[in-house]
């Protein structure tokens, strides 16, 4: 008798989320919008005295093991950093992952571009005597971006959804939130200019996730990638039919259980 053949649906495509767009396009608005209502007068905005009050808050001594751990940050986050994704690029291409080398170029460019976009939009001076080398604007911290940008990919590229909810966003906050600390105790940015870095640098690279996730998942078993949907993301149809296992059985005389 002929047997009865498994029907197996097609894998479900993940999907951006309204809600997740919508969402990295605010925290993206956030920094462009204070920005715009600085710059008129970027030496005395709304917020100064919080930010003065935090800077006498980043008093001396500068040196011993907190002086260690800024300097690393400072390294990370400026030009010999950039070190760091182009690693990480050549490494996804030799696993045969090159949609993946190509999501952690666009966002380090989309990243920079926003940044560096904002610093001469806005132009505003950075704190007195700083402990470190610093270039022209203070607004927004491109190290507190580098660091938002880089918890996003190496939570999208390496960390699996589960553990990503449960560990590595909270770690990433911490990581963040350490950045910015170095960067006020160095003096080298006012608290305003490392939260906004934070929140341009999270809104465009989740929106950059976002556009890219579906095209990723292509790379998904290269060298032991994960699934590369956000949480934010969702499927086409229904997941649970294409991870059903197939019940189909023989039928007829002579079948067995």
């Amino acid at each position: 008798m002929p047997s009865s053949e498994s029907v197996r649906e097609p894998a479900a495509v993940p999907r951006p989320s309204g809600r997740l767009a919508l969402g990295a396009v605010l925290l993206l608005l956030v920094p462009v919008a204070v920005g715009l209502f600085i710059r008129p007068d970027v030496t005395r905005p709304p917020f100064q005295g919080l930010d003065d009050t935090w800077l006498r808050w980043m008093g001396g001594p500068h040196d011993g093991a907190l002086r260690i751990v800024a300097d690393a940050l400072n390294w990370f986050g400026g030009p010999a950093g950039s070190l760091v994704p182009l690693l990480a690029i050549v490494a996804l291409c030799v696993l045969r992952r090159w949609r993946s080398a190509l999501f952690v170029l666009f966002s380090v460019l989309a990243t920079q571009l926003v940044v560096q976009s904002l610093k001469h939009l806005v132009d505003r001076p950075r704190p007195e005597h700083p402990l470190i080398t610093v270039d022209h604007g203070s607004f927004p911290s491109g190290h507190a971006a580098t660091m938002a940008m880089t918890v996003i990919v190496a939570g999208a590229l390496f960390v699996p959804a589960a553990a990503r909810r449960r560990w590595w966003w909270p770690v990433g906050v911490l990581l963040v939130l350490t950045m910015m600390w170095s960067r006020t105790w160095l003096h080298a940015h006012w608290l305003s200019d490392t939260a906004a870095g934070a929140f341009a640098s999270a809104g465009v690279t989740l929106l950059v996730w976002s556009a890219c996730a579906v095209w990723m998942e292509r790379d998904r078993g290269r060298g032991g990638a994960p699934a590369f949907a956000p949480d934010g993301l969702r499927a086409n149809g229904s997941t649970a039919a294409s991870t059903a296992p197939n019940t189909s059985e023989p039928v007829g005389e002579g079948a067995t259980r």
